[in-house]
């Protein structure tokens, strides 16, 4: 290796690691549950495969199969005449190989080829686990087998890979489920998510695959970005180049701003093609342009230009440059000179805010962990592991929400399976009006009491759900009895009761299922006088007198209609009398206090000027004396 091509690779490794290599790489991890043998029962940690579509928000069962031939999967299995296609009615095959001599991902492929479900590939030393990542140079790169792995991956434990390996030795079964959902948090109705990204587009299978994804999702994130579902921030690797290095060529190709922002060439060759800070400018023109566009309440613009400028502007055509970027803009109706403004003087020894902005959030706060691997994918603070397509980062994105609350689009036949489809969730339901209590989720399904046209159903969502509040008899009469007969109809259902039903006076039952008319006269409860003649009817009765009299219901008797007339006619007068009398009794009463009150009031004024006959003359002189 010639020493200029030492020197390159010294300088890039530094620029690529100088500002992380103190940080903290977090390994993304998912729940590994040995459910059988006995001996093996129990939870434990594997990391998840940077490849492959892990099941976010779901589960795995299978059986794990170690082969007895080619147990590195590094060879083709159908060369050894080995399968692993399950059978009708049994487990998936979970693979298991061991660590060494071949990419992660040909393992993959292989046991994917082989008709695996999941591979669980165990390390071959007692260390942490690690992120098994696609490879970065080499043929596996020029092959287009690693897009096309789809069987999610994870890394086991040396002790826990040998643990099963001693189990299958001894015939027992080891059946596992990979769980991944809780492998993103998902703890409200809105899910964030970052994507950390570069303008380069000649780094070969990784570039391609991002561009192609940024493409394809665009459509999916705008959506959901302005529906209020998401919020999505775009970020930009960037790293400094040490002070040892500030003056050279590589430097001055690869950075901006005195050394302080760089990226690696795309071409890795100093003498031909762009530099590495054409890409740092226009990955600062992209932040920027993020930067006017959210503040000016149109974030999902950003996508619109990123696939535009990909598009209008390859590096391969010669028209990566700020020209053909000012035009995607300006296309955009997005304002160029706020942009303009925000990239500033890449020439200048100053700090760019933006890109400053950009490198410290590199390293990792919380759960995340420091961004080292491009592109990364973080969703809900968790760094994704996987491929980067649509499908798989849609579904990533719809295990972030919380149960209930995820957009419909993460609800279709090709993002997850409809569990109420199938024996209604185990649910409660009413067949008669089609409301069912089963709700579909991404995750799964809950039993959850439904409101339907306002009307709020309550109960436990598995065996009971009824109606509740105002308007609750509009909706299948409240779950309650109702009947017509005869031109009558009758209800359980009372809208003024928050719940329950009742049956109507006449009928007898537990008012949901029946209610039984009552016979009264059977019950000898109505009509019981001599000359009653009882008739039940659905819900009532009828009640006729003999011999032309007339039936008093209050007083259940009979008696002659013209009595019956004359008596409530006495009655009638003997209640005006009453009140007659009662008022001219007030009236007298008061007509006599008055005349007593001003009788006292004449006789006082008048004592003021002349002595009364029945008062005392000292009475006077008292009064003389006092004036």
């Amino acid at each position: 290796m010639s020493i200029k091509l030492s020197f390159l690779l010294c300088v890039c490794i530094l620029l690529l690691w100088g500002n992380c290599c103190f940080g903290r790489f977090m390994v993304e991890k998912n729940n590994l549950k040995v459910t059988s043998p006995k001996s093996l029962k129990g939870v434990y940690e594997c990391a998840i495969g940077n490849f492959g579509i892990p099941k976010y928000g779901g589960t795995l069962i299978g059986s794990v199969v170690y082969p007895k031939v080619n147990q590195k999967g590094c060879k083709s299995f159908s060369d050894v005449d080995t399968s692993f296609q399950s059978k009708p009615g049994g487990f998936p095959t979970f693979l298991l190989v061991d660590r060494g001599d071949c990419y992660f991902t040909l393992k993959a492929w292989n046991a994917q080829n082989g008709g695996a479900a999941a591979i669980l590939v165990a390390d071959n030393k007692a260390e942490q686990l690690i992120t098994m990542d696609t490879p970065e140079g080499g043929n596996a790169v020029n092959d287009d087998y690693v897009e096309k792995i789809t069987i999610p991956s994870a890394l086991i434990s040396k002790s826990l890979g040998d643990s099963i390996k001693t189990a299958l030795s001894n015939g027992e079964m080891v059946n596992i489920n990979l769980d991944w959902r809780e492998a993103l948090p998902h703890p409200d109705d809105r899910v964030e998510y970052e994507l950390w990204t570069n303008s380069n587009d000649e780094c070969g299978l990784k570039c391609d695959t991002q561009i192609n994804f940024l493409k394809s999702f665009k459509g999916s994130a705008q959506l959901l970005e302005k529906q209020g579902f998401t919020q999505f921030t775009p970020h930009y690797i960037t790293w400094y180049c040490p002070e040892a290095f500030l003056l050279t060529k590589q430097c001055k190709s690869q950075c901006i701003n005195q050394g302080r922002y760089c990226a690696p060439d795309p071409e890795q060759d100093f003498n031909k093609g762009y530099d590495g800070k054409d890409v740092v400018i226009q990955n600062l023109r992209q932040a920027c342009f993020f930067k006017v566009a959210n503040e000016s309440g149109k974030p999902w613009q950003w996508w619109d230009y990123v696939t535009d400028f990909s598009i209008r502007c390859p590096m391969k055509d010669n028209k990566y440059t700020e020209e053909c970027s000012d035009q995607v803009i300006k296309s955009l109706g997005v304002d160029l000179k706020k942009i303009k403004d925000c990239v500033g003087d890449p020439h200048a020894d100053v700090e760019n805010p933006v890109l400053k902005f950009e490198q410290d959030a590199q390293i990792g706060k919380g759960t995340r962990g420091d961004v080292t691997i491009l592109p990364t994918l973080v969703i809900n603070e968790r760094q994704y592991r996987g491929k980067l397509t649509r499908a798989a980062v849609l579904k990533a994105i719809c295990a972030g929400f919380q149960e209930t609350t995820e957009p419909s689009m993460c609800l279709t036949t090709d993002m997850e399976t409809n569990e109420c489809l199938e024996n209604n969730g185990g649910c409660w339901q009413d067949k008669s009006a089609n409301i069912t209590a089963c709700r579909d989720t991404f995750r799964g399904r809950v039993c959850e009491c439904p409101i339907v046209q306002n009307v709020k159903f309550v109960g436990d969502g598995y065996t009971h759900c009824e109606a509740s509040g105002a308007l609750r008899c509009e909706m299948n009469n409240g779950g309650c009895w109702k009947g017509a007969q005869g031109g009558k109809a009758y209800s359980a259902c009372i809208d003024d009761h928050t719940k329950g039903c009742t049956c109507p006076p006449g009928f007898r039952g537990d008012g949901i299922n029946s209610c039984e008319d009552i016979d009264e006269c059977k019950e000898k409860s109505v009509c019981q006088c001599p000359e009653c003649r009882c008739r039940n009817t659905w819900g009532s009765y009828e009640c006729k007198c003999s011999s032309g009299l007339f039936y008093m219901q209050e007083n259940d008797i009979c008696i002659g209609k013209y009595s019956a007339s004359v008596s409530s006619g006495s009655f009638i007068w003997m209640v005006i009398l009453i009140l007659g009398g009662a008022s001219a009794g007030v009236y007298a009463f008061y007509k006599y206090r008055i005349q007593r009150y001003m009788d006292s009031e004449i006789r006082t004024i008048m004592a003021q000027y002349m002595p009364l006959d029945n008062q005392p003359e000292n009475y006077n002189h008292q009064l003389n004396h006092d004036i």
